[in-house]
């Protein structure tokens, strides 16, 4: 499997010395938002994550190779080629690694690089889901069978908003995918701090979020587990607000037949002119709080790691 994948001498070292690691998408890079913006944010986020005690790898495929851990010249690519590079996906990897592509990984295929490589907690914005009318369409993510088979944590802030995040909960529950809320009983709603939705568990640390991890994956209980952090409360819109600007904007690309890898991006773009730009700041700010979180989480796992080789 390391024929495909180029690891970082940073990750690498890392990963050698028993250093925590936290995996990071780039379709956040090149389709999430615009640039520059784009790249100076994958940028912060790479320096949240080392100023909380872990190291960042950014994972993307270039020229055919999945790549845990991107220079600083490689994320201003990607942000600069933007949706000329491919959103990849599961289905997608085999054909943009053989076609010696580029692509940016979603979720999905951000977990996968992330399991070969041996890492262990990915932080990102929200999760794909099931999207809104799938009794019709059957248009689900990838991301939710990923972390069905994938022992990959995924700190992120809930499902997003332009999904059925009811029926995304019981599709994860179907599965066997542990919801948990970090510090909350409810779902946050992504640009909301509580969708209304329960949660499996909540913990309020680290340290207990580290120890469920070791418990299930030492089980042999196979997977990954999506740990729920929300927004910070300041960025955080009304969920009446929110709800509003996303019925407008499911109308729209209903109305210009827009679905399959096309629709998050075309809902996002038109969040953001609908809020005049404060949703994609709220995105930001979430997704940096999560690599804190993120840093924090594989710090504490790693420590949990030694203490039980050690004993």
């Amino acid at each position: 499997m390391y024929n495909y994948v180029d690891i970082s001498k940073e990750v690498a070292e890392a990963l050698d010395q028993g250093r925590p690691i936290v995996a990071l998408e780039s379709t956040i890079i090149s389709h999430g938002m615009p640039y520059p913006r784009n790249v100076e944010t994958a940028l912060d986020v790479e320096k949240t994550v080392r100023n909380h005690g872990a190291t960042p790898a950014t994972i993307a495929v270039l020229k055919g190779r999945l790549k845990a851990g991107l220079k600083p010249e490689e994320i201003e690519y990607l942000g600069s080629q933007g949706t000329a590079v491919t959103k990849c996906s599961r289905r997608d990897l085999p054909f943009i690694v053989a076609g010696k592509k580029d692509g940016a990984t979603t979720v999905a295929a951000t977990m996968i690089a992330a399991g070969l490589a041996g890492i262990k907690v990915f932080a990102t914005g929200g999760i794909g889901g099931v999207h809104r009318g799938a009794a019709e369409t059957f248009d689900i993510s990838a991301d939710l069978q990923e972390l069905a088979q994938t022992n990959v944590a995924v700190v992120c802030a809930g499902v997003k908003s332009i999904l059925d995040i009811g029926l995304t909960l019981e599709y994860l529950e179907t599965f066997g995918i542990p919801v948990i809320g970090f510090g909350v009983q409810n779902l946050p709603g992504f640009y909301t701090r509580d969708s209304g939705f329960p949660v499996d568990f909540q913990l309020d640390s680290v340290e207990d979020l580290a120890a469920a991890l070791k418990a299930k994956w030492d089980m042999g209980l196979s997977g990954g587990v999506l740990i729920a952090n929300p927004i910070p409360e300041a960025y955080s819109f009304p969920k009446e607000a929110i709800d509003q600007i996303i019925d407008e904007a499911l109308r729209d690309a209903s109305s210009k037949k827009i679905k399959g890898k096309a629709i998050t991006p075309f809902l996002l773009e038109k969040i953001a002119q609908s809020s005049q730009g404060k949703s994609l700041d709220a995105n930001i700010k979430l997704v940096l709080n999560n690599a804190k979180v993120g840093a924090e989480l594989a710090g504490a796992y790693m420590t949990l790691l030694k203490k039980a080789g050690s004993s």
